[in-house]
């Protein structure tokens, strides 16, 4: 492997040497002339990314010792100055060991995550704008005929999560038979690991309500639709906000929807299943409806959390 040298490591390193004309260079950095340092060898550190390359750094070295056939000589700490030049390239002894299976270039993997991601935005932008279309043309009819469980709009919502996600990704889903109909008022519950886990959640293909942070109803197209929806907005550490939520839940459970609850509050960065917090299951008890849990698996790998400009390859 090698490496720039930005600054001097603790490592062994190989660092080149020429000659120079410059004595007064040159005193400084070898005062011990005992040592076989001539005057005309000077240490050159190359560095193409220091802001100092035609000045003097100073590197402040701990207390050494030199031990040689014919005498013992300490060094204090003393401070050397060592004229920067350029190119200067840093081998490390792990270079070349290994096997050729364990190898892979890691920039490129970066590359071709940030590539599939905003492939994947490309198409969830485009599919988003085609079927916003079908939302507003339906949502009068909807308000009139399906008021509280919406259930055209979530078709349209899971026609946009299945468009977007085939072409990347492969879903299985396991026990679909054991939740509930469409018609039947009940509190999902769901681990929360990545932004894809929406998309996964929606081609289910159930009527639930989604709780959602008040700052993404802002976005045009996406927050246009959620209220359509009847998406429930939230003001995180707004005590207020967090009552009226788990009212307006109520009320549509009450009325014959499904809501949809991520009980850890937020996404995992491990992957590691957090503490729940007891809004949900308050929801339900409070109502007599029956708490259906949900495992997402996978989604944390593929878009992590606080990565979701890249998308991952599948496992």
């Amino acid at each position: 492997m090698e490496v720039a040298a930005a600054y001097p490591s603790f490592s062994l390193l190989h660092l080149r040497s020429r000659k120079s004309s410059t004595h007064s260079s040159l005193s400084r950095l070898c005062p011990y002339k005992g040592l076989g340092c001539s005057a005309y060898n000077q240490a050159v550190l190359r560095n193409p990314y220091s802001s100092a390359q035609n000045g003097f750094q100073c590197i402040t070295r701990k207390r050494v010792g030199f031990s040689w056939p014919n005498f013992d000589l300490k060094l204090n700490r003393r401070c050397y100055d060592i004229k920067l030049s350029r190119n200067v390239v840093v081998r490390s002894q792990l270079a070349g060991t290994g096997t050729p299976d364990a190898a892979y270039p890691l920039s490129e993997l970066k590359l071709g995550s940030k590539v599939r991601g905003i492939c994947f935005y490309a198409v969830t932008a485009v599919v988003a704008i085609f079927l916003i279309v079908l939302m507003l043309v339906g949502h009068p009819f909807v308000l009139l005929l399906d008021r509280y469980r919406r259930k055209f709009h979530h078709f349209i919502a899971k026609l946009w999560a299945t468009l977007t996600v085939s072409p990347f990704l492969k879903l299985e889903i396991e026990g679909l038979e054991n939740l509930p109909s469409s018609d039947t008022p009940a509190v999902y519950v769901s681990n929360h690991q990545s932004f894809l886990d929406i998309y996964t959640l929606l081609t289910l293909g159930k009527s639930f309500k989604f709780i959602s942070k008040t700052g993404i109803f802002l976005f045009p197209v996406i927050g246009w639709a959620m209220s359509m929806m009847g998406v429930i907005p939230l003001k995180r550490m707004d005590s207020r906000s967090q009552l009226e939520c788990l009212k307006r839940c109520m009320e549509l459970i009450k009325k014959g929807a499904s809501v949809c609850f991520f009980p850890e509050g937020t996404r995992s960065k491990d992957g590691k299943l957090g503490a729940f917090k007891k809004g949900a299951f308050s929801v339900a008890a409070k109502t007599g409806v029956p708490v259906v849990p949900i495992t997402l698996m996978g989604t944390g790998k593929i878009m992590p959390s606080g990565m979701e400009d890249t998308l991952g390859l599948q496992s």
